[in-house]
């Protein structure tokens, strides 16, 4: 039997994400929920057992799960200290990411398939805590909830790719997360295919949804808004390493990918940088 978890007996007070963490039990569950929300957990300690309608898999530390409304499933703790963060998200939220960024489509939690499993290792799993912390101590409005799900988004998508999409794409695109390639902008991921512009841009949309500009870009503005809340370097200079030293154009482009300027960004979150003792 599947109980139903619905986004209005969690998302208080106009709330579009709450984050919630859970040290889980060995017990198995009695039955599997699903729900009316988007859920993102990973799985910050321990190991879990992670049931789902046809099995289950066997979850360890650093492993992500999205899931979209109506797909069921329970998890259990498999040992000791099994500690789980999980985020509830409003799917208008969701849908509204989708739209404004196509190159979303068909991957994560926009998959038409079950959950979507990746991994993050220690260092990405070490700022998946660092931006689970910010949220936290956020109001968790459609700001703090794009703040969150922009850079993972765009950090995860960065490296998957269509099955069908061809080899010197996906490998051009990979190399493209290098700052030495994408401050050269767009024009340094086509040389990298060895192909002409146009040609390269037209494998990008069919494939992927996106010019070779948008995926640069989503790269930088990804960046951008890591270096602004983990270093103390002026924006001027963020701005030159992501390879766009004309601030008015980098400006432009962060506000559309966060919503902020760079310095609104900056004053929002930075303070909530958790130092190390």
């Amino acid at each position: 039997m599947t109980h139903k978890l619905l986004h209005r007996d969690i998302l208080q007070n106009d709330a579009q994400i709450r984050l919630t963490r859970a040290t889980l039990t060995t017990a198995r569950p009695k039955s599997l929920h699903d729900h009316d929300f988007y859920e993102l957990f990973w799985v910050q300690n321990g190991t879990v057992r992670h049931h789902l309608p046809d099995g289950g898999d066997t979850l360890r530390e650093g492993d992500v799960i999205f899931l979209q409304p109506g797909q069921p499933h329970a998890v259990q703790g498999r040992g000791e200290h099994a500690l789980v963060v999980s985020l509830c998200i409003h799917p208008t939220t969701v849908k509204a990411l989708a739209k404004r960024h196509p190159g979303l489509k068909g991957r994560l939690f926009w998959s038409p398939g079950g959950p979507v499993q990746t991994r993050r290792d220690i260092r990405q799993l070490a700022a998946l805590n660092h931006a689970a912390v910010q949220l936290e101590r956020s109001a968790c409005d459609t700001l703090a909830a794009e703040a969150f799900l922009l850079p993972l988004c765009a950090d995860l998508t960065a490296g998957t790719y269509p099955d069908d999409a061809p080899a010197w794409l996906t490998a051009a695109c990979t190399a493209a997360k290098d700052p030495a390639v994408f401050r050269d902008g767009s024009a340094g991921l086509v040389a990298l295919t060895g192909k002409a512009h146009p040609h390269v841009s037209r494998i990008m949309r069919k494939f992927m949804g996106v010019t070779p500009s948008d995926y640069i870009n989503r790269l930088r503005m990804a960046h951008a808004a890591r270096a602004l809340t983990t270093d103390g370097d002026p924006v001027a200079q963020i701005a030159a390493d992501c390879g766009i030293p004309n601030m008015s154009h980098f400006h432009k482009l962060f506000r559309t990918a966060h919503g902020l300027t760079p310095l609104q960004y900056r004053q929002k979150y930075q303070r909530h940088v958790v130092q190390p003792t």
